[in-house]
């Protein structure tokens, strides 16, 4: 008698056990994950905002920029930090992902080509 009981509850445990840890690794990867959401998307698009911003702020501490510069470049980042905030509501899907990372290059791009241009004057 005891012996059915023994089988069915491992039976069950590895039931529960094999399914969760199968649902719960694809959140893990981005890569895994064709259009869902993932936490390492987000993690890294947030990382790469912040960078963007103290790029700046560090350009225009070491005056390879002016503040007007600055100021443009800092409207974009903000406007990137809003579609981002919008974005991350639900999660990133892999769309999203892509038109934040071509904005951040956009910007990124940006800043670098002020750094580059020594006249102190947007554009």
């Amino acid at each position: 008698m005891r012996k059915p009981i023994l089988i069915a509850a491992t039976a069950l445990i590895a039931a529960t056990g094999f399914g969760s840890a199968a649902s719960a690794q694809p959140m893990a990867y981005g890569h895994h994950n064709a259009g869902r959401p993932t936490p390492v998307r987000d993690a890294n698009i947030r990382n790469d905002i912040w960078q963007l911003n103290r790029n700046i702020d560090r350009a225009v501490a070491r005056r390879t920029i002016s503040n007007r510069e600055a100021t443009g470049l800092r409207r974009e980042s903000a406007q990137l930090q809003r579609l981002y905030t919008s974005y991350a509501r639900n999660g990133l899907t892999r769309a999203e992902t892509n038109t934040l990372r071509a904005r951040v290059d956009r910007v990124q791009y940006a800043l670098r080509a002020e750094r580059n241009d020594r006249d102190r004057r947007r554009g």
